[in-house]
């Protein structure tokens, strides 16, 4: 058990192995399907993540014996990161937290975009990763508004779910998505 007051971190922490040898096998599995699921979508074969983990297939299948258990890990693995994010942020000055840590929400979104269509919304996993991540934010908000740098008549669900629809937007290119999220975070601000 964690000491964590985020639900995903519990997931988490449950799902990796206690053996150093075989945590590290997990740990590169994660990250070799993040970084494929990003690149190619959630289609990649589990035989190319297992290469690219430098792990035979078999290693992969007693980690994740289904693709549903692979796409459940990464995607807490990423939610459970953006909380320790959101801790490690609190020390800064409120709107500077607040969207240091929605910057790294906008790269968790990629991962969630690669893996969403094979969570269903109702899942166990799911539920904990969106408590974990209102719990994660909510505090970054709620600080940033008391400052008198964010306007107090939204709340952490609605920020998301505006950032949420800015990210899942085509652009040309990372330039022009940070300059459209840039504008609708000006509208957050208080005060304009």
């Amino acid at each position: 058990m964690t000491d964590s007051p985020f639900p995903v971190s519990e997931i988490v922490a449950s799902r990796r192995p206690h053996r150093k040898d075989a945590a590290r096998n997990y740990d590169a599995l994660v990250t070799a399907a993040r970084e494929a699921f990003a690149e190619r979508g959630a289609d990649v074969s589990l035989e190319d993540v297992a290469r690219r983990a430098g792990v035979g297939i078999g290693t992969l299948y007693r980690n994740f014996p289904t693709r549903r258990d692979l796409f459940e890990s990464v995607y807490a693995d990423e939610v459970n990161a953006l909380c320790r994010a959101a801790v490690d942020l609190a020390g800064l000055e409120p709107w500077e937290a607040l969207t240091s840590w929605l910057d790294r929400f906008t790269g968790y979104m990629v991962t969630k975009r690669a893996v969403r269509e094979a969570l269903n919304d109702e899942s166990e996993i799911f539920q904990a990763c969106r408590d974990s991540m209102y719990a994660a934010g909510g505090p970054l908000m709620e600080r940033a508004q008391k400052a008198g740098a964010v306007r107090t008549d939204m709340e952490i669900g609605d920020l998301l779910r505006m950032v949420s629809g800015i990210t899942a937007t085509a652009f040309d290119d990372d330039a022009q998505r940070n300059r459209v999220l840039g504008i609708a975070l000006d509208g957050v601000r208080a005060g304009r």
